[in-house]
């Protein structure tokens, strides 16, 4: 099963990319993928490349007149003969996987209950090699660990202008047939780069979707938003009575989504991209 991260415009439309910008940038691809794959195939999260288990990224010789890598994702749970197949049940869920992952981390919201959700479920129905694991939670957690990933397959975009944009996707002999996440351009590059805080405190409604009781992180869905937005717990809101709160929003929630007992009131400052975008809350109080 093939991913192809290809570069273009500028100094890629003569073949050339800075050295360092480019290494960074495949590095960048592998280890997104290799996380990635590895929640599929396993269920769990890792934070590094080299722990993925049960599977392995290759990389196919460069092309003459492109500037793109190709990568080849391998395992004996993924494959159909011999390499990681999209028609398998793991590889179908990888490459729907790899986009909501990839759209998720620049600010493209996917609605996990109808697009990834549900193909879990649906191939949970008739294979048992899905992990049970694999909830909208563990993604989440995926999403901020590839973080830094996603920020390096810009690097030839923002740092040296080599390239204009980038696109990655599923391929068939590195030939992108399925793009997953967005073309990757200085806007999208300063999405995940620029986080500033603001200072307005301001009231929000919501219901929790996810919550980490070791980070005190989660995802709350805001209406006015149309999305789960992350948000953390600031040190004065980390009291019992207020993760009380959480907690009861995010299981009745859990038990039935349109509860609107589930709806919790919070004051937060807000976390945002250099354009402006709400990237977060930084939870102060809630109600």
């Amino acid at each position: 099963m093939e991913f192809t991260l290809e570069f273009d415009g500028n100094e890629a439309d003569r073949n050339l990319l800075d050295f360092y910008d480019a290494a960074q940038a495949f590095g960048g691809f592998q280890r997104s993928l290799a996380l990635t794959t590895h929640l599929i195939v396993n269920g769990e999260i890792i934070t590094q490349a080299p722990a993925l288990k049960n599977a392995a990224i290759l990389v196919r010789p460069p092309e003459v007149g492109s500037w793109k890598a190709v990568a080849v994702v391998t395992g004996t749970i993924l494959l159909s003969g011999g390499v990681a197949s999209k028609d398998s049940v793991l590889g179908h869920l990888l490459t729907s996987a790899y986009d909501y992952v990839i759209s998720e981390s620049l600010g493209f919201h996917v609605d996990f209950e109808k697009s990834l959700g549900q193909q879990i479920e649906e191939h949970r129905a008739i294979s048992d090699e899905v992990p049970r694991e694999l909830d909208q939670g563990k993604f989440e957690a995926l999403i901020e660990k590839v973080e830094s990933a996603v920020r390096d397959l810009h690097r030839p975009i923002s740092h040296s202008g080599t390239a204009a944009t980038a696109i990655l996707g599923e391929s068939q002999s590195g030939l992108i047939v399925r793009k997953t996440g967005p073309t990757l351009d200085r806007a999208t590059f300063e999405y995940i780069d620029v986080t500033n805080l603001g200072s307005d405190q301001k009231s929000y409604a919501g219901k929790v979707s996810s919550y980490n009781s070791n980070t005190y992180k989660g995802r709350v869905y805001v209406e006015d938003e149309g999305r789960p937005v992350p948000f953390t717990l600031a040190e004065v809101s980390r009291d019992s009575k207020t993760i009380s709160k959480i907690v009861g929003s995010l299981s009745a929630n859990a038990m039935d989504r349109f509860d609107q007992r589930a709806e919790i009131r919070f004051s937060a400052l807000r976390y945002e991209s250099k354009n402006g975008r709400l990237k977060g809350f930084l939870i102060l109080r809630v109600f």
